[in-house]
């Protein structure tokens, strides 16, 4: 199991998803550019001390990322308010990459129509999108349990 950004915009939603993949022994990867230096202090200071024990990858472009996925053998599975199949519907893998997109545009279509499936998280009626890492909590312990691989 794996996480990624696609192209992230806020420095602390980065060092908060920096935390949660150290904290559950998931690599994370990061497509850029970002919209803030990755030498933040915001970033740093959301990470707090479990930034290097975090195992980031950082990609150049979509097409760096989706090449290492595809050698690695590995699923896309877009987390997106467009998804068609709710998260626990979905029959997710071990080796699945859940990607979500910038806080302020999500993916473009080439990258969306990529993926190799398209989910939403489920909410209440009215609301469009949560907060990037709360989003890649849900997600991350979903597939970690749904996969058996939580931590003991």
């Amino acid at each position: 199991m794996r996480l990624a950004l696609y192209q992230p915009d806020i420095a602390g939603n980065v060092g908060t998803i920096m935390r949660l993949c150290a904290c559950f022994a998931v690599p994370l990867d990061i497509v850029m550019p970002c919209g803030f230096p990755f030498s933040d202090r915001q970033l740093k200071r959301a990470a707090m001390d479990y930034e290097g024990q975090a195992d980031v990858t950082r990609h150049a472009n979509a097409a760096e990322f989706f090449d290492s996925r595809a050698a690695a053998h590995s699923r896309i599975v877009l987390l997106t308010s467009r998804g068609t199949i709710t998260l626990s519907d979905a029959a997710l893998r071990a080796d699945d990459t859940l990607l979500l997109g910038s806080e302020s545009a999500g993916v473009p279509d080439d990258v969306h129509s990529r993926a190799d499936l398209a989910l939403r998280i489920p909410m209440a009626a009215g609301f469009r999108s949560l907060n990037i890492a709360v989003a890649a909590g849900i997600a991350l312990h979903e597939a970690l349990r749904q996969t058996g691989q939580t931590p003991s």
